[in-house]
């Protein structure tokens, strides 16, 4: 696996069904402690709720998952949240869906259809990335290379992740390890030979 996709921006959605308020929320987590500590903390928000249902995906190969119903009929609310966040394919992500009841059941059907237009509504409201398998570089050019560099590095569609000015210039970038013969020697005859490039840890970066 090369890349998955992760949570780069944390989204909330809302809807009212038969005068029930589903109110739903993503949330980025890097692990099981982090998912359990916002559930805590959410379900302390939201104390007067009737149910605070959760599912989260955890994992480069999203290895761990788990779910909750908290009270409603089993799986009628924990698993279509985490069918919802399946159909994204995004990882490390924790998706709470607090329901306060309006009076009227539901039913079975309609519980899942609630749960799962939430969850769909706060993930629309996210933004989603994605971490791909790269190797860090670092440019070291002199002030005079500047503008070659920056150019060459828009035109291939590479982020500059860090940039330093001291006695000559630093940039930090990252590139897939398929293309990193291509990109190195590209700015070598950018630069006509007056460069450095080193190379730095191999892992996954966002892109």
């Amino acid at each position: 696996m090369n890349s998955y996709k992760i949570i780069t921006k944390e989204g909330n959605g809302e809807i009212v069904e038969k005068k029930s308020r589903f109110i739903a929320a993503v949330y980025s987590v890097e692990n099981v402690e982090e998912a359990e500590a916002k559930i805590a903390e959410v379900s302390k928000k939201y104390w007067d709720a009737r149910h605070n249902c959760y599912a989260f995906v955890i994992g480069e190969n999203s290895e761990i998952t788990r779910c909750s119903d908290n009270g409603e009929p089993s799986g009628t609310a924990g698993k279509p949240i985490l069918e919802v966040i399946k159909g994204a394919g995004v990882t490390n992500v924790l998706v709470i869906v607090t329901r306060y009841f309006g009076g009227v059941l539901l039913g079975t059907g309609g519980l899942v259809r609630a749960y799962t237009q939430a969850a769909q509504a706060s993930l629309a409201d996210a933004e989603i990335g994605e971490m791909v398998f790269a190797q860090k570089l670092t440019i070291k050019v002199g002030y005079n290379m500047i503008n070659g560099v920056q150019y060459y590095l828009e035109q291939n569609d590479i982020a500059i992740l860090e940039s330093r000015y001291e006695a000559d210039v630093q940039f930090d970038i990252c590139v897939k390890e398929e293309d990193i013969d291509k990109i190195k020697s590209g700015l070598t005859q950018k630069c006509e030979g007056q460069l450095e490039i080193i190379e730095g840890d191999k892992g996954f970066y966002p892109m």
